[in-house]
C-alpha cells in the first residue's frame, strides 16, 4: 500500500487496517478489563488479601506500559506486521502458562509479566498504524480501533463467568490464551504503509524513476528522512510533560473501577450472574461512548482537549456517586455513566497526543507516554487495594480513583492554557515591525502630488 504524494491516504485498505486493530484492541484490553472476574476467584485459591491479589493486574498493566518504548523501538527495525504477531505469541503463553497456577508469584510472572508483555506489543503498533494511515478522519479512525476492546469485552462478561464455571478459573486462563492467538492473524493484515514515516521513519523510501537501476538500499539512504532515532528529548517539552502526568493520574484510576465493580457487587449480595451483565453494560455504554465522540471529534467543532477535560471531569462525577449504589439497578445506572464518560475519553486521549507534539514526534511519544503513564498504573490498583484493606469497604477504591481524576483534569487545563499562550505569542512575533523612517516605507511609498503652477511637489 502506497501513499500519495507522502499523505496518509484516509481510507482505502486503511479500513481494513482499523479493523485489524479493532480486533487487538478486543483480543488485548478487554481481556484485561473483564480480568475482575477471576480476582476472587484467585483471591480466594490461594488465600490472599486484596492488595496482594491485584498486584497482578498491577503488573500487567505496568509492563502493559513499560513495554511500549520496547515495541516502538522494534517497529523501528522491523515492521508493526512483526510486532503484533510477536505480541500475540506472547500473550498465549502468558494464559497458557498461568493455567498451572502454581502460587502467587508464578501468576505475576505469567497471567502479570508475560500477559502484560504481550498486550504492549500488540497494542502499540496496532494504535500507531492507525494513526498512520489517517489524517483527517485519524480521530474517527482511532474511536474506531479502540471501540474494539467495548464490544468484546461486552460479550466476554458472560462468556468469561460461564468458561470459569464450566473449566474453573485455570482452564478458563487456557481457553482465553487460546482465542488470544487470533492476535497474530490480525498482524499479518497490518500491511507496512510505503511512502509513509512509519514509527521514526524506519521503513520511508523515496520515489525512483522507472528504469533506473537503484536498489531499495539506495532508495532508503537518500531519503532524507531515514534513519530516525526514538526522541527521548521529549521530556523537556513543558506540553509534553504536563500530559504525561495527566496520564499518570488517569491510569491510577483507571483500571480501579473495573477490578472492583465485581468485588462491590458481590458485597451488596447481587447474584453472580448479574454482576457479569454489569460489565456487559459497562462495555457496551463505553463502545457508544467512543464512537460518539469520534464522531464529534471528527467534525471539528470544539478542541479535542476541551472534549477531553470534560470527560474526565464527568467520569471522576460518576465515579464519586458510584459507590451510592445499594442494588442492581442503581448500581448499574452508575456504571453505565462512568463507562459512558470513560469511552469518550479513551477515543480522543491518543489523538489529543499527536495534536500536542504534531505527528513527526508522535510514534516516540506514544511509546514514551506509555513509558511514563505505566508509573500510574503500576501504583494504582494496589494503593486502592490497601485503601480498600484498611477501610474494610470496596466504596472506598471508587472514591480514591474520583478524586484522583479531578487532579488529573487540572494539569489538561494548565496545558491548554499553555498552548492558547505560545499560539498568542506566536501570532505576535509574526506581526510586520513599523518602519522607524522618518517617511514612509520606500516600498510601498505612493507619490501624491500637488500643482503649483507649472511645478510638481512629492510629498
Amino acid at each position: 500500500m502506497q501513499a500519495k504524494d507522502g499523505n496518509p491516504p484516509d481510507g482505502g485498505y486503511g479500513w481494513v487496517v482499523v479493523v485489524s486493530a479493532f480486533m487487538v484492541m478486543g483480543l488485548t484490553v478487554a481481556v484485561l478489563k473483564t480480568f475482575g472476574l477471576f480476582f476472587v476467584e484467585i483471591q480466594q485459591h490461594f488465600d490472599e488479601l486484596a492488595s496482594t491479589t491485584s498486584w497482578i493486574t498491577s503488573a500487567t498493566i505496568a509492563v502493559f506500559h513499560l513495554g511500549a518504548p520496547v515495541a516502538s523501538s522494534l517497529c523501528v527495525q522491523y515492521t508493526h506486521r512483526t510486532v503484533v504477531i510477536t505480541g500475540g505469541l506472547l500473550a498465549f503463553s502468558g494464559m497458557a502458562l498461568g493455567f498451572f497456577g502454581l502460587n502467587m508469584v508464578w501468576m505475576y510472572a505469567t497471567t502479570g509479566f508475560l500477559q502484560g508483555l504481550g498486550i504492549s506489543f500488540s497494542w502499540t503498533p496496532a494504535i500507531s498504524i492507525v494513526s498512520h494511515y489517517f489524517s483527517k478522519k485519524r480521530a474517527l479512525a482511532n474511536a474506531i480501533a479502540s471501540a474494539g476492546e467495548c464490544a468484546f469485552a461486552f460479550m466476554f462478561g458472560p462468556f468469561f463467568q460461564w468458561l470459569i464455571s464450566q473449566y474453573g478459573w485455570k482452564g478458563a486462563l487456557l481457553i482465553i490464551g487460546g482465542i488470544q492467538l487470533n492476535i497474530c492473524v490480525c498482524g499479518v493484515l497490518m500491511r507496512p504503509l510505503a511512502g509513509s514515516c512509519f514509527l521514526e521513519a524506519s521503513h520511508c523510501e523515496t520515489e525512483t524513476p522507472p528504469g533506473s537501476g537503484a536498489s531499495r538500499r539506495d532508495k532508503e539512504d537518500k531519503s532524507p528522512i531515514m534513519h530516525k532515532t526514538f526522541n527521548w528529548m521529549l521530556v523537556r517539552q513543558p506540553e509534553f510533560v504536563l500530559y504525561a502526568i495527566f496520564g499518570i493520574l488517569a491510569a491510577m484510576s483507571f483500571f480501579v473501577p473495573p477490578l472492583f465493580l465485581v468485588p462491590l457487587s458481590y458485597s451488596l449480595g447481587i447474584d453472580e450472574s448479574w454482576t457479569a451483565s454489569l460489565l456487559s453494560i459497562l462495555a457496551m455504554v463505553d463502545f457508544g461512548g467512543r464512537l460518539l465522540c469520534g464522531w464529534y471529534a471528527n467534525l471539528h467543532v470544539t478542541k479535542t482537549i476541551h472534549l477531553l477535560a470534560m470527560a474526565i471531569t464527568l467520569i471522576s462525577t460518576s465515579l464519586m456517586l458510584l459507590p451510592l449504589a445499594n442494588n442492581y439497578l442503581s448500581l448499574a445506572i452508575f456504571t453505565g455513566f462512568y463507562g459512558f464518560f470513560f469511552g469518550t475519553t479513551v477515543a480522543i486521549h491518543i489523538t489529543v497526543l499527536a495534536d500536542v507534539v504534531g505527528m513527526p514526534e508522535f510514534d516516540s511519544a506514544l511509546g514514551l507516554f506509555m513509558l511514563i503513564r505505566s508509573t500510574g498504573g503500576f501504583v494504582g490498583p494496589p494503593l486502592a487495594g490497601l485503601i480498600v484493606d484498611v477501610a474494610g469497604d470496596y466504596r472506598a477504591g471508587f472514591y480514591m480513583a474520583g478524586a484522583i481524576l479531578v487532579l488529573s483534569a487540572g494539569f489538561l487545563i494548565i496545558l491548554d492554557r499553555l498552548q492558547q499562550r505560545k499560539i498568542r505569542g506566536s501570532k505576535i512575533r509574526t506581526k510586520p515591525e513599523k518602519s522607524t523612517l522618518p517617511y514612509p516605507s520606500l516600498h510601498i511609498l505612493k507619490h501624491q502630488t500637488r500643482k503649483y503652477g507649472e511645478q510638481s511637489v512629492v510629498v
